[in-house]
C-alpha cells in the first residue's frame, strides 16, 4: 500500500506534463501522420511486397520455420517470429482494441485495420536492416535493430543522433509499453475476476516472467516457440465461436465500422471534426501499441534470426502484423461490436474500458457464461506474460547498445521488479506513458526509414532477381556440391 500511494502522489505530479506531451506526441501533426506516410512510401517503393510476398512469409516462419545449415544467428525464423508475436499478441490485442473502440467507436477498428496493412511493409523493412545491419557483441551474440541499422546505415551525425535516441527511447519504452501496462491490465482483470488484490497478482507474475528473462535470448525464444500457438490458438478459437453464435449481426457491424470510421461517433461526442480525430487517433495509436509497425522491434528480434538473407527475414516478419492485426485485433474487435458490450455499464453505472470491455464482451457472447469471462483473464495472463519477456528482450538490447553488454543483468533485474510496480499503479498514467514513449520511440526510426528507402529497394530487387530466390542459401549449396 505504500508503493501505490507513493505512485499516486507521483502521478498527480506529472500527469499535466504527460497530458501535453501525449497530446503532441499523438496530435495530428507527428507520429499520426508520419506511421501513414512511411507506411503508404514503403508499399509502394517496395511494390506492396505484404500483398505479394505474405505467403511464403507465412510458410517460412510457420511451416519451414528455420535454415538448417545457416549458423549465422542464434534462434529460428521461427523462434524469431514468436519473440515478435509474443511481444505484441498480448495486452493490446485485448485491452487495447477495447481501449480504442470504447474512446473511439466501431470506427477505431478500421485504422487499426489500416495501421496493420501498411504496417506490414513498415515491419518487412525493420527485419531487412535489422539483418543486413546486425552485430556479434562480446558474448558472441548476433544485435541489431534501429540503434544500430540508423547508425550504420546513415553515414552521418544524424545516424548517430537517431541511433542513439531511439536506444535511450526504447528502454524507457520497454518499462511502459513492455513492463507496467501489461501486468497492471493484468491485475485489473484478475481483481475483476477472482477478486484478488494487485499485489499479489504483481508478485505472480514478476516471479513467473523473472524466471524467463533471466535466462537471456535462447530461454525467451524457447519459452516464445512453446507458448505463443497455444495462446493464439486457443483465444482464435473462443472467438470464432462468439462470432458464429452471433453471425447475424456481422453485417450491422461492419456497416458500423466503415461508417463511423470517417464520421466519429457517439463514443466520442464533441464536433464532427474532433470526433474524427480521435477514432483516427486511437485506430492508430492502438494498433501501433498491438502490432508495433514503426517501432522498430522487428529489426530487434530479426537480428538474433540464423539467416544470412535480410529479405527472407522480413517476409517472415511482416507476417507477425498480419496475425496480430488482420487476424487477432479483427476477432477481438467484432466480438466486442457484435455482443453489444459497447454501451454496458458496471453496477457503478460506469462504461466498460479496455480488457474489461473485451471479458465482457465474450461473457455476453456466451450466454452470460461466467466460464468466458475466465477465458479472456487467462488469456490476458498468458498474453501479458508473453510480452513481457519478448519487451525485456527488447530494452536489454537498446542498454547494450547505449553501455554494454555489462549493463544486461543490472537491466533485466529492474525490469522484473518494475514489473509489481506496474500492477498497482494507476491504470490511466501507464497507459497514456506507454503512448508517449511509443511515440517517441518511433520517431527515429520512421525518419531513418524514409531515408534508408533505396537500401530497401536494393535488397529486394537484388534478392528476388535470383530465379533460385526460394531455395534456401545452404541447400543451394548442397545442391551444387552433390552436382560436382
Amino acid at each position: 500500500m505504500i508503493l501505490a500511494n507513493a505512485f499516486d502522489n507521483f502521478e498527480d505530479t506529472i500527469r499535466p506534463a504527460v497530458d501535453t506531451t501525449n497530446s503532441f506526441v499523438w496530435g495530428p501533426f507527428l507520429i499520426i501522420p508520419l506511421i501513414l506516410i512511411v507506411g503508404v512510401w514503403l508499399t509502394a517503393s517496395l511494390s506492396g511486397i505484404q500483398f505479394r510476398k505474405l505467403g511464403y512469409g507465412l510458410y517460412m516462419g510457420i511451416v519451414k520455420r528455420n535454415e538448417p545449415a545457416s549458423e549465422d544467428g542464434d534462434i529460428s525464423h521461427y523462434q524469431s517470429l514468436a519473440i515478435a508475436l509474443a511481444a505484441t499478441v498480448g495486452v493490446g490485442n485485448i485491452a487495447g482494441v477495447g481501449s480504442a473502440i470504447a474512446i473511439g467507436g466501431p470506427g477505431a477498428l478500421f485504422w487499426m485495420w489500416v495501421s496493420g496493412v501498411i504496417g506490414m511493409a513498415t515491419k518487412y523493412s525493420e527485419a531487412v536492416l535489422g539483418v543486413k545491419y546486425r552485430e556479434v557483441n562480446e558474448k558472441g551474440l548476433r544485435t541489431g535493430g534501429p540503434m544500430y541499422y540508423l547508425s550504420s546505415g546513415i553515414k552521418n551525425n544524424l545516424g548517430k543522433v537517431l541511433a542513439i535516441s531511439f536506444a535511450v527511447f526504447g528502454v524507457i519504452a520497454s518499462f511502459g509499453i513492455g513492463n507496467m501496462a501489461q501486468s497492471n491490465s493484468v491485475a485489473a482483470a484478475v481483481e475483476g475476476q477472482w477478486d484478488i488484490a494487485p499485489q499479489w497478482t504483481g508478485l505472480v507474475v514478476m516471479v513467473i516472467a523473472g524466471l524467463v528473462i533471466l535466462g537471456g535470448i535462447k530461454a525467451i525464444g524457447r519459452f516464445s516457440a512453446a507458448l505463443v500457438p497455444v495462446m493464439i490458438v486457443g483465444y482464435i478459437s473462443a472467438a470464432l465461436f462468439v462470432l458464429v453464435i452471433n453471425v447475424a449481426d456481422l453485417p450491422a457491424a461492419f456497416g458500423a465500422i466503415f461508417s463511423q470510421a470517417f464520421t466519429g461517433s457517439a463514443a466520442v461526442g464533441g464536433f464532427a471534426g474532433a470526433a474524427i480525430l480521435t477514432v483516427v487517433r486511437q485506430g492508430i495509436a492502438r494498433g501501433m501499441f498491438s502490432n508495433e509497425a514503426g517501432l522498430g522491434t522487428a529489426g530487434i528480434s530479426s537480428a538474433a534470426a540464423k539467416t544470412d538473407q535480410p529479405v527472407r527475414q522480413g517476409m517472415v516478419a511482416m507476417t507477425q502484423t498480419f496475425i496480430d492485426t488482420i487476424v487477432v485485433v479483427t476477432l477481438t474487435g467484432m466480438v466486442i461490436i457484435v455482443t453489444g458490450a459497447l454501451g454496458m455499464v458496471d453496477g457503478e453505472g460506469e462504461s466498460y474500458a479496455a480488457a474489461e470491455l473485451t471479458r465482457v464482451a465474450f461473457v455476453e457472447g456466451l450466454w452470460g457464461n461466467a466460464g468466458a469471462g475466465i477465458i479472456v483473464t487467462l488469456g490476458l495472463i498468458v498474453f501479458a506474460v508473453s510480452t513481457l519477456v519478448g519487451w525485456a528482450y527488447y530494452g536489454e538490447r537498446c542498454l547494450e547498445r547505449l553501455f554494454g553488454f555489462k549493463a544486461s543483468l543490472a537491466y533485466r533485474g529492474l525490469f522484473v521488479a518494475m514489473i509489481y510496480v506496474g500492477a498497482v499503479a494507476s491504470l490511466d498514467l501507464v497507459w497514456d506513458i506507454s503512448d508517449t514513449f511509443n511515440g517517441l520511440m518511433a520517431l527515429p526510426n520512421l525518419i531513418g526509414l524514409l531515408i534508408l528507402t533505396p537500401v530497401l529497394v536494393k535488397e529486394t530487387k537484388n534478392f528476388f532477381a535470383n530465379p533460385d530466390w526460394k531455395m534456401l542459401p545452404s541447400d543451394s549449396i548442397k545442391d551444387k556440391q552433390d552436382n560436382k
